[in-house]
């Protein structure tokens, strides 16, 4: 019987590596063209639905849980994260310590929590161009914490998504008369929140910990202090109660939390496959997309400052971005160019050794 089980448990797992596999030749047996557009459009129907219904909660008489959609983000990465690093992956082993995580914790849970929480008080395309501008605090960042230089172009750009933050704020000003403060501080925080992120991560995969785990055990740390502080401002309570009252919003949530590792698993897929320069690009016409459709979906009024300052935002962004990339690629091409002898190689090292000594004569 125990033999049965065992044969039959190698047949289901052989069985799933080769529908892995099938499901992998496909995607590649199409045309790289084909593949990018039906990841791009793919990304854009996930992520457009997505902030679609991020948008219609907030819309919603009554809702005042801007910091609940940040967790129930957190719960669909936490899910998500798990169920690739456990049953794909076959992940088993953690790398860092976990004592390295409680900081990478603590940002993500500042970072989801007050970016939702600023849409009680700012409109939707406000946060996203916020959201979107941590170049110049993360480069800062990033010199203190890894003692990383940047270019001048680097920061120049930088100084552009800033110029371009400012119209839109300006275009807030002018259409609402006046803008709340509260707004602005928190989504300035969470954005600030979100710059120290990715140079925390950087530590961490200097410990050798994998994507996977970074994410899975920062989200679940997160989640787990989420879930406290909600608890004990009583938004957890409350918002169950909101959702009970009507089943709809309760399918609306689980879909919400769906979308939104869907989304990011399509955009990752995009990179993997096209590199960063497309990601970035298909990235930035995301964003861009997301507020058209934030304006043709849910009215508002217009300024053209609005179209200006993103153009300059997103613009920045793209550019900043390529400059990075041309500097990896120039680093690693003068890596490749450097002659790397191992230990076995005797006879290019004693080469080496002579023609180095026989220049010295």
């Amino acid at each position: 019987m125990n033999e049965r089980n065992v044969i039959r448990a190698g047949s289901n797992h052989r069985d799933g590596k080769i529908l892995d596999r099938a499901n992998e030749d496909f995607i590649d047996s199409l045309p790289k063209s084909v593949q990018l557009v039906l990841l791009t459009v793919g990304m854009f129907v996930f992520f457009g639905a997505h902030n679609l219904l991020q948008e219609a909660f907030i819309k919603l008489p009554g809702f005042e849980f801007g910091v609940m959609l940040g967790y129930m983000e957190v719960i669909g990465v936490s899910m998500g994260s798990y169920i690739e690093r456990t049953y794909v992956a076959k992940e088993t082993e953690r790398k860092a310590p976990l004592s390295a995580y409680p900081l990478l914790s603590f940002c993500l849970l500042t970072s989801a929590g007050l970016s939702n929480m600023s849409l009680n008080y700012i409109n939707f395309p406000t946060k996203v161009v916020f959201r979107s501008c941590k170049i110049l605090p993360t480069m800062m960042i990033s010199t203190i914490m890894n003692k990383r230089v940047f270019s001048p172009s680097e920061y120049f750009f930088g100084m552009i998504v800033c110029l371009g933050l400012i119209l839109f704020t300006v275009a807030d000003m002018q259409l609402a008369m006046k803008l709340n403060p509260i707004g602005i501080i928190l989504v300035s925080l969470s954005v600030v929140a979100d710059s120290i992120i990715p140079n925390v991560q950087e530590k961490l995969f200097n410990h050798g910990s994998s994507r996977l785990e970074v994410t899975w055990y920062s989200n679940i740390f997160t989640l787990i202090a989420m879930t406290f502080s909600t608890f004990v401002s009583g938004d957890l309570i409350s918002f169950y109660t909101f959702m009970l009252s009507d089943s709809i919003l309760v399918i609306y949530a689980s879909v919400y939390i769906f979308l939104s590792y869907v989304a990011i698993s399509l955009f990752l897929q995009i990179v993997k496959r096209f590199g960063a320069v497309t990601g970035v690009l298909t990235a930035a016409a995301r964003k861009v997309m997301s507020l058209i459709l934030s304006f043709l979906i849910f009215p508002k009024e217009f300024s053209w400052f609005y179209v200006w300052g993103s153009s300059l935002v997103f613009g920045g962004l793209v550019a900043t971005s390529i400059i990075k990339i041309n500097k990896k690629l120039s680093r690693s091409e003068n890596e490749e160019k450097i002659p790397v002898y191992t230990i076995n190689d005797n006879k290019k090292l004693k080469e080496v050794l002579n023609e180095n000594t026989d220049s010295k004569i």
